[in-house]
């Protein structure tokens, strides 16, 4: 390829990565934030400042796991080229796009994923399909983790044996917990690119210290710790008014949920160009992650205050409680995913929590006919995606006689 036609498959590629993050920080970034200003915790216009801001955030510092797997891991024996970065995110953009306007967004995991085996497949590359099996899996999964964790909390939020001074503290124990094995590019660890906090506490230790069920004890120590933190700064905050806790508890899920979803997304619109940045531009990762972070902010802050004023008029008919209920399992969720390196879907996180938390009221509210017809829309995302790329790889590649 000449260096012409290089600088333009590598334009068309990284314009195509760019569209993709400016998508997901326009929306599927905003929802998390919609509770809060629904419960009026938040005005819309922060709201979406806070989107942009800790999207941004979540993507440079969480982002790389996932950016690996996408770009490197859903194909074996061949590198992902510009011209198959391209064709791949152009196929899954446009899926995006058509799906939007139809009024059924289609996750950006389902169509990258098909879309990267698709392009991956046209390369001559073989199907990796280990990593395939483990996607699968917690795809499979996250309905019923979600669904089950949304249940659990909205059952504990609407017993009245339980005040809410005991259970609101008791999920930000949980949170806070979660957040002490937040895995993030700054920590260093020597067997991963991103380290906890807890495993790096652990390590400072002079004094090798036993483990309970493969966790250290100074881990888990410190896990605990950060915990009880957490829960007691928000039970503080409940004593003094309940209403006001909730909806500081509810601001605080919000911009966890953005923060992990910037992390999860954006590899999503950075993975396919890892080979590009890495071998033909001579970057690092790290900055592919801004570039793609840059894209999501840009997105957030265009794009969120029409999003959450929208969605906030259907949180606010949810509640504080349901809302907080379905907040809760997409922030463990989406940090499982970011730290086992697996792209995932954050409309399938939230409308499964969504769907948990609202059983407790009863099945009458719930459409199953359009949950199965929106899966279908989703899987068949999944399989179109792969066979168009493939296809548009291969008349790309014909037309401009490169590979």
């Amino acid at each position: 390829m000449c260096n012409l036609s290089l600088l333009a498959v590598a334009a068309v590629a990284l314009a195509a990565g760019f569209f993709m993050a400016w998508t997901i920080g326009a929306n599927s970034n905003s929802p998390p934030f919609a509770p809060a200003v629904g419960a009026n915790a938040i005005p819309v216009m922060r709201a979406a400042l806070l989107v942009g801001i800790f999207g941004f955030l979540g993507a440079v510092l969480q982002g790389a796991s996932i950016s690996e797997t996408v770009g490197n891991d859903l194909i074996r024996d061949v590198r992902i080229t510009p011209l198959a970065a391209a064709a791949g995110l152009l196929t899954a953009a446009t899926f995006i796009t058509v799906g939007n306007k139809r009024g059924y967004p289609i996750p950006a995991a389902f169509t990258v994923t098909g879309a990267m085996i698709g392009v991956g497949l046209a390369l001559n590359g073989n199907p990796a399909t280990g990593t395939y099996a483990s996607i699968a899996v917690f795809w499979l999964a996250i309905p019923f983790v979600g669904g089950f964790i949304g249940f659990a909390t909205a059952t504990l939020l609407r017993s009245d044996r339980l005040p809410e001074t005991v259970g609101i503290p008791a999920l930000g124990f949980i949170t806070g917990a979660t957040i002490a094995n937040m895995r993030f590019a700054f920590i260093p660890d020597e067997e991963r690119p991103q380290g906890t906090a807890a495993r790096y506490v652990a390590e400072l230790v002079v004094y090798d210290t036993p483990a309970v069920a493969g966790y250290d004890v100074a881990s888990l120590v410190f896990t605990v710790l950060i915990g009880a933190i957490v829960a007691a700064e928000i039970r503080r905050s409940v004593k003094r008014s309940v209403e006001t806790g909730i909806q500081t508890f509810l601001v605080m899920l919000g911009a966890l949920v953005v923060f992990s979803s910037g992390g999860s997304q954006v590899g999503l619109a950075t993975g396919p160009l890892e080979s590009l940045f890495e071998q033909e531009l001579d970057l690092t990762t790290t900055y592919l992650l801004i570039f793609g972070a840059v894209a999501l902010l840009i997105g957030a802050w265009s794009g969120a205050p029409r999003v959450v004023q929208a969605v906030s008029r259907e949180y606010s008919e949810l509640g504080v409680r349901r809302s907080i209920s379905a907040l809760v399992p997409s922030f463990l969720i989406t940090q499982a995913a970011i730290t086992l390196g697996l792209p995932i879907s954050a409309n399938q996180v939230v409308i499964s929590s969504l769907i948990g938390s609202g059983l407790v009221e009863g099945s009458s509210g719930i459409s199953f006919q359009k949950i199965g017809y929106t899966v279908a829309v989703w899987l068949v995302s999944l399989v179109a995606a792969l066979f168009v790329a493939y296809g548009l790889y291969n008349v790309f590649s014909a037309v401009l006689g490169v590979t």
